[in-house]
């Protein structure tokens, strides 16, 4: 039985559950942010958990095939050898898990600190989906939105 699970769980089938796994914690952050939900399954370490088994798993199946992980450090070397490291599947589902598992931490970290904040959740709600969509930018519009409920900035809180 092991034996079929594991071979279930292919790279493209993990892709598939890990972007339609995430969906229902995105959807909880956007429109129940202040639900015991929202606090005990989604802010907390639980869905890192399950990010960190998968990212675990795709570890172990590169080990078994003998992936080359010192080779990972020439993404540093430039573009040419990022987009090389890009045309292997299992080094794109370890980056895209850990670019899942960032974004949905941020999320978290948005929803509680604009409870702080007394931010009301449909402003919230637009940095979220952005955030979902491309980090980052999410991130800056939420901090744009908080400046004016904080009534200050701090760079280092």
């Amino acid at each position: 039985m092991i034996e079929q699970i594991y071979t279930y769980f292919t790279i493209e089938t993990l892709y598939m559950w890990v972007n339609l796994g995430v969906l229902p914690f995105w959807f909880i952050l956007i429109f129940f942010p202040k639900s015991h939900l929202c606090r005990y399954f989604v802010t907390s370490i639980f869905p890192i958990f399950i990010l960190s088994g998968v990212y675990t798993f795709v570890l172990y199946k590169s080990y078994q095939i003998g992936y080359d992980f010192n080779g990972n450090f020439s993404l540093y070397l430039g573009l040419n050898e990022l987009s090389i490291l890009f045309e292997d599947h299992l080094y794109l589902m370890l980056f895209w898990t850990h670019f899942i598992a960032i974004n949905l931490f941020i999320g978290g970290w948005i929803v509680k600190d604009s409870q702080k904040f007394y931010i009301h959740k449909i402003l919230v709600a637009i940095p979220l989906i952005v955030t979902y969509l491309i980090g980052p930018i999410g991130l800056f519009f939420y901090w744009i939105i908080r400046i004016f409920y904080a009534k200050r900035m701090n760079l280092y809180e």
